[in-house]
């Protein structure tokens, strides 16, 4: 506390900041200062979204994000960093949703890593993606998915856009 007041003085000295609160993280003390101090400064408004809404983001995009996480659960290591996904196709059909996804990598020996032996890795991929998004939407899961080569397109800022990076 001798060292830790005199720098909060010299470092507030010249500065208009609403509060100043030592934290120990470890002890945790002087949390509720904090929190009390902080939540007189936050705005009171009504929700943003309602109470059941779990994300903004559409279900296209959601599909794509779970083959995102499946290529790297599956492959890991050996997952080439050029590499996205892209929803081609997503169509509600009744209760079945049919949904068709491209991973994109820049190079043969890329597509053959994500393929696997006998297209097994593609399928383990692809069958984990659709149970995750049948878990999520809570509907039955069509789900065709293609590995292709687009070679340079990290570096093509055109393809960058048309995947959604900016």
């Amino acid at each position: 506390k001798s060292t830790l007041l005199p720098f909060l003085a010299e470092v507030s000295k010249d500065r208009d900041f609403a509060s100043v609160h030592p934290v120990s993280a470890l002890k945790r003390k002087g949390l509720e200062p904090l929190v009390e101090s902080v939540l007189k400064l936050l705005p009171e408004q009504p929700a943003l979204y309602a109470e059941d809404e779990i994300t903004d983001k559409s279900q296209r995009f959601l599909a794509g994000e779970l083959v995102r996480e499946q290529l790297m659960r599956q492959l890991g290591a050996e997952l080439p960093y050029a590499t996205t996904v892209e929803i081609e196709r997503f169509e509600v059909d009744g209760a079945m949703y049919r949904s068709g996804a491209v991973v994109w990598v820049e190079r043969e020996t890329q597509k053959a890593i994500v393929i696997g032996k006998a297209g097994a890795r593609l399928k383990e991929i692809s069958t984990k993606a659709r149970l995750s998004m049948e878990a999520l939407f809570g509907n039955k899961v069509f789900l065709e998915t293609w590995v292709r080569v687009r070679e340079g397109w990290s570096d093509d800022e055109a393809a960058l856009k048309a995947f959604g990076y900016e």
